[in-house]
């Protein structure tokens, strides 16, 4: 699971040139705004990161006029990738003193529950949505890649990788276990309704035929796009599946991604596409970052949301790059 709010050290301190009273603080491979010498380099912090729904709470509230929101029945407010005076600023970060008393907190500590916060998940549409059957599968990975920023970039730059660009749309698991074909969204399985686009899409595509006649138990793993889908930013007049993972749930392993187009083409299955099969990180994580800022191959009109990427080397290694500009643009 994402961890939200953690205990990080502030790694470098920034002069912001448009701003005399601020400063850009460096987390990891984050930078946030804030005060001009509040923290130096070295200092334990909290950081939030962006998706972060924070409690109705009176230390947050210089937060109301920006990201008040509401998430169902909860209030609260959302962090998202903004500008402060022409610099980008990427969560919050506020001192150890506002965790509950008595507490060992150490670099890394996870604090998300500590501090009330949950996961800012926008509305989704009722056709997406569907009538819950229950939760996700326990014996399915969920599809959440972490962000590269959160990883120790320079071992990353040692391996190749083949880069997938990351669509915006609703994300999709179809599988078939030993005793079931299944459907589900994000986090949970859903009920076969007919106005259902996630399982019209499974039976469009003859998913659980192609897997009983393998006799295989997988999972897919993809993005559905177009109509009525996240704004539609490819400007596809239907609805359609784009595969990216194949998670084989008997050997509890996943394709190489070769082997999933392969395996997809063979079966009239779209996956997203692949950008690069030997990709080498520049040096930084901010040549990365603008490396990640283009247009989507589904439409040079569209900003691409951002990339996944799969080192060659070792199949463990897998994360994503989300574009700064489509985060900046993105509805909160």
């Amino acid at each position: 699971m994402r961890k939200l709010a953690t205990i990080r050290e502030i790694s470098a301190v920034h002069v912001h040139t448009n701003a005399d009273k601020l400063a850009i603080y460096i987390i990891n491979g984050w930078q946030v705004i804030d005060i001009k010498d509040r923290y130096k380099v070295g200092d334990k912090v909290i950081y939030c990161e962006i998706d972060c729904f924070l409690p109705i709470n009176e230390e947050f509230e210089f937060l109301r006029k920006s990201s008040y929101r509401k998430m169902g029945i909860l209030e609260g407010f959302r962090l998202r990738t903004i500008r402060l005076r022409g610099e980008l600023s990427q969560g919050l970060i506020m001192p150890l003193d506002k965790l509950p008393v008595g507490g060992n907190y150490q670099t890394g500590d996870e604090v998300t529950e500590a501090l009330g916060i949950v996961k800012y998940e926008p509305p989704v549409p009722e056709h997406l949505a569907g009538e819950v059957l229950g939760i996700f599968p326990g014996y399915i990975p969920k599809t959440d890649e972490e962000r590269v920023q959160n990883l120790d970039y320079a071992n990353l730059t040692k391996y190749t990788y083949t880069v997938t660009e990351k669509l915006d749309g609703s994300s999709c698991t179809i599988y078939r276990s030993e005793d079931r074909f299944g459907v589900c969204s994000r986090n949970l399985e859903l009920k076969e309704t007919d106005n259902n686009a996630l399982w019209n899409a499974a039976r469009k595509l003859r998913i659980e035929e192609v897997l009983i006649l393998e006799n295989r138990y997988l999972a897919l793993q993809g993005e559905l796009i177009g109509l009525k889908i996240q704004a539609n930013p490819y400007k596809i007049n239907h609805v359609e599946f784009r595969l990216f993972k194949v998670f084989d749930i008997s050997t509890k392993t996943y394709m190489s991604v070769k082997e999933m187009k392969k395996w997809a083409d063979n079966h009239q299955i779209l996956t997203v596409p692949i950008i690069d099969y030997d990709y080498t990180l520049p040096e930084i994580v901010q040549e990365f970052l603008k490396y990640v800022e283009s247009k989507s191959t589904l439409n040079n009109n569209a900003e691409r949301e951002g990339v996944v990427l799969y080192a060659n080397e070792n199949t463990s290694i897998h994360f994503k790059g989300i574009s700064n500009i489509f985060l900046e643009r993105e509805e909160g």
